[in-house]
């Protein structure tokens, strides 16, 4: 059974992988940078339109981010 904080995992590792600033990220998904650092931290989720934008944004395969793929 796949878990939110497998999924939450995934999304953090993803972005700090990315070589981009949380700010740079935030900016492009039009959020808070302070959102952005809860992703990092575990607290929050990205809606399905911003995990959408932001898998576009670093390339990411959203199967994987959902732990649907390996």
């Amino acid at each position: 059974m796949i878990t939110l904080d497998q999924i939450q995992i995934r999304i953090a590792e993803s972005i700090k992988q990315s070589n981009m600033t949380q700010t740079a990220i935030a900016n492009a998904l039009n959020i808070k940078q302070q959102t952005i650092a809860c992703y990092l931290a575990g607290k929050a989720m990205p809606a399905l339109d911003t995990l959408s934008n932001l898998c576009k944004l670093l390339d990411l395969d959203a199967n994987y981010i959902l732990c649907l793929t390996d």
